[in-house]
């Protein structure tokens, strides 16, 4: 997942940068393609395992003897 991000995050840099060319249908596509990926990004951060997993960090973190 990591990789997909970092390659899809260089991808929209260099799409940034290199504006020289690119007509509205593709700034179209790119912002789709950007919602789209956002929409999978939060559906992953609010799904059931990754809330478990957070709560589970914090009450370790909580419960800990110093």
């Amino acid at each position: 997942m990591r990789a997909v991000y970092v390659g899809l995050r260089w991808r929209v840099l260099r799409a940034a940068v290199a504006e020289d060319g690119m007509s509205t249908a593709e700034y179209a596509i790119g912002t789709i393609a950007a919602a789209a990926f956002g929409a999978v990004l939060y559906g992953v951060v609010t799904g059931d395992s990754i809330v478990n997993a957070l709560t589970k960090i914090i009450d370790r973190a909580l419960n800990t003897t110093v």
